[in-house]
C-alpha cells in the first residue's frame, strides 16, 4: 500500500505572490511510494493535492453591479457561484453597490463573505456600472486580490487596464446580439490577464469561438440549483394540498416572471384549447397582458412572486412543469439563454415539457430526460403536453431521468468546476494571440449593418440570430467543453 500525506501548516509566507511557486507546492507533499499498477491512480491524487494546495492560497475579489438582495436570475447566479467558490479558496471579497437602507449584514450573511460597499449612486443604472468600474481601483481589496470576478464587461476591460487578472463570467452571446462589439470582444477576450470567459452554455461558447478567441480561455460550466430550495420535498398530493389545489386535478405550472418575452401567450392559448388541464402560472409581479389573457380562461390561475421557501410547493404541485416552447427569449429579446429554472426542474422528479431550442437541447433530450415540442407552435405544445398526460409511464421516466442528471448540476458542482479551471489558467504558459482574420473582419462589419439596421427599425440594442449562422451551430452547441 502507499501513503500520501501533507504536512506543515502553513510553509508559504502569507504575502506569498501568486501563483506559488513551483518548488513550494513540491516542500508540502512527501516522498510516496508508487506501485506500477496504480500509477495512474496516484498521478489524480497528486494532482488533486496540487489543485487543493493551489486554490487554498488565491484570494479573489468578486463585483456585481447590481444592488443586493434582488429576486433577479442573475443575483441568484452570481451570489451562489461566488458563495461556493469562497468556500474554496483562502480569502474573498464581494463589491456590490447597497442603498443607504440596505442591511449590510444581511447582504454579507447572504454572500457568504465580506462586502465592500460600492463607492456609486444606486441611480440611474448606466451611472451604477460606470462608478463601480471606475471606483473599484481605489480600493485596497483589488490589489489585494489575485484576480477579479466579474459579469460586466467594463469592469473586466478596466481591471485588464490596471494589469489585474480577470474572470468572466455570463450567458450572453454578446459578440452576436451587438455586433459592433465584436473586434473589442477578441481583444479583450485575447488579453493575457484575461483568464477565462465561463459560458453559461455551449451556444454561447460557441459564439466567441466565432471571433477566434483560443479555445482553452472559453469554457462553457452550465448554471446549477440549491437542493435545499426544494425541502422539504413532498409528493405531489400533498403539495396540491399545500396550495388548495384538489388532489384530483392535472397540473401544468409555470414558475417565473409573467411577461411578453416569456412565450406566456402560447401557453395562455393552449389553456384555451385544454379545457381539463389547470394551469399554474407562478411570478406574476402586477396587472400586465399575460395576465389580461389569461383572466378570461377558468383552468388557468395567476399566482403572485413566491419567495423560495414557498415556491417549492409549487414546483411539487405539477404534474408537468413547462418552460414555454418559444424562441422569442433567445432569438428576438436575447433576455434567456438556457432558462435558470431548467435546473431546479430537473431536481424536482416531475416531467418537464420544452421548446426544441439550440439552447435547451444542450441539456435536455427529448423523450430521455424531457419532452421537446416544436418552439412557437400552440398545436406542437397542445399535443405535448396531451401526450405526456396519458402516458404516465412516459411522464415517469422523463422525470426519473431528469432527476438522476441533475446530481452534478448543484452550485457546489459549478464552483469546484470553475475553481479547477482557475487554476489551470493562472499555471497556463502564456498563450499566442487567436486567429482574427478576414472570415471574423467581413462578419463584424456586416453583422455591425444589419445591427444598425435592426436598431433603426426596431429600438432594440440586441440583433436577432442569423438564421445561417445558427443553424450552422445548431448540432454543435449540444457538443463541447462542458
Amino acid at each position: 500500500a502507499h501513503n500520501l500525506k501533507v504536512t506543515g501548516s502553513n510553509p508559504v509566507p502569507a504575502n506569498q505572490i501568486w501563483p506559488m511557486p513551483k518548488a513550494a507546492v513540491e516542500t508540502q507533499a512527501e516522498t510516496v511510494t508508487r506501485r506500477p499498477s496504480r500509477a495512474n491512480e496516484l498521478q489524480h491524487q497528486v494532482g488533486e493535492i496540487t489543485l487543493s494546495l493551489s486554490r487554498s492560497y488565491l484570494k479573489i475579489l468578486f463585483t456585481f453591479e447590481n444592488p443586493l438582495p434582488s429576486p433577479e436570475a442573475d443575483a441568484e447566479v452570481f451570489v451562489n457561484t461566488a458563495r461556493c467558490l469562497s468556500r474554496l479558496v483562502a480569502k474573498t471579497w464581494l463589491h456590490v453597490p447597497l442603498s443607504r437602507r440596505t442591511d449590510t449584514d444581511a447582504v454579507c450573511s447572504l454572500a457568504g463573505m465580506s462586502i465592500l460597499r460600492a463607492r456609486t449612486p444606486i441611480h440611474p443604472p448606466m451611472l451604477r456600472h460606470l462608478c463601480c468600474g471606475l471606483t473599484l481601483p481605489t480600493r485596497r481589496e483589488y490589489w489585494q486580490a489575485d484576480l477579479i470576478y466579474t459579469r460586466n464587461l467594463w469592469i473586466a476591460w478596466t481591471a485588464t487596464l490596471f494589469g489585474r487578472k480577470v474572470v468572466f463570467d455570463h450567458y450572453r452571446p454578446w459578440s452576436d446580439q451587438i455586433p459592433p462589439l465584436r473586434s473589442w470582444l477578441y481583444r479583450l477576450n485575447c488579453d493575457r490577464r484575461f483568464l477565462v470567459n465561463i459560458c453559461h452554455s455551449n451556444y454561447t461558447r460557441m459564439a466567441y469561438l466565432d471571433l477566434a478567441v483560443p479555445p482553452d480561455k472559453l469554457h462553457c460550466v452550465r448554471n446549477g440549483f440549491a437542493p435545499r430550495r426544494l425541502q422539504p420535498a413532498l409528493t405531489t398530493a400533498a403539495a396540491k394540498q399545500a396550495i388548495g389545489i384538489p388532489r384530483q386535478a392535472r397540473t401544468v405550472v409555470y414558475t417565473g416572471r409573467l411577461n411578453h418575452k416569456k412565450g406566456l401567450s402560447l401557453v395562455v392559448e393552449a389553456a384555451r384549447r385544454l379545457p381539463d388541464l389547470l394551469f399554474i402560472l407562478v411570478g406574476s409581479q402586477g396587472h400586465g397582458p399575460i395576465e389580461v389573457m389569461a383572466a378570461a380562461i377558468s383552468n388557468v390561475r395567476i399566482i403572485a412572486w413566491q419567495p423560495p421557501e414557498t415556491l417549492a410547493r409549487y414546483i411539487s404541485a405539477a404534474d408537468i412543469l413547462l418552460i414555454p416552447p418559444s424562441s422569442e427569449p433567445l432569438e428576438k429579446f436575447g433576455s434567456t439563454v438556457l432558462p435558470l429554472k431548467i435546473f431546479l426542474y430537473m431536481a424536482s422528479g416531475r416531467p418537464i415539457l420544452a421548446g426544441d431550442t439550440p439552447d435547451v437541447r444542450e441539456v435536455l433530450r427529448h423523450r430521455e430526460n424531457a419532452f421537446l415540442c416544436r418552439p412557437d407552435r400552440v398545436e406542437a405544445l397542445v399535443a405535448g403536453l396531451r401526450t405526456l398526460v396519458d402516458d404516465g409511464a412516459l411522464a415517469a421516466t422523463l422525470a426519473a431521468a431528469a432527476l438522476r442528471d441533475s446530481v452534478d448540476l448543484t452550485w457546489e458542482a459549478r464552483a469546484e468546476r470553475i475553481a479547477g479551471i482557475i487554476v489551470d489558467r493562472l499555471h497556463a504558459p502564456r498563450q499566442e494571440q487567436g486567429g482574427w482574420g478576414p472570415t471574423q473582419r467581413r462578419a463584424w462589419l456586416s453583422g455591425s449593418a444589419r445591427w444598425l439596421l435592426h436598431l433603426i427599425r426596431a429600438r432594440s440594442w440586441v440583433l436577432p440570430p442569423d438564421p445561417a449562422r445558427s443553424a450552422a451551430r445548431s448540432d454543435a452547441a449540444g457538443t463541447g467543453s462542458g
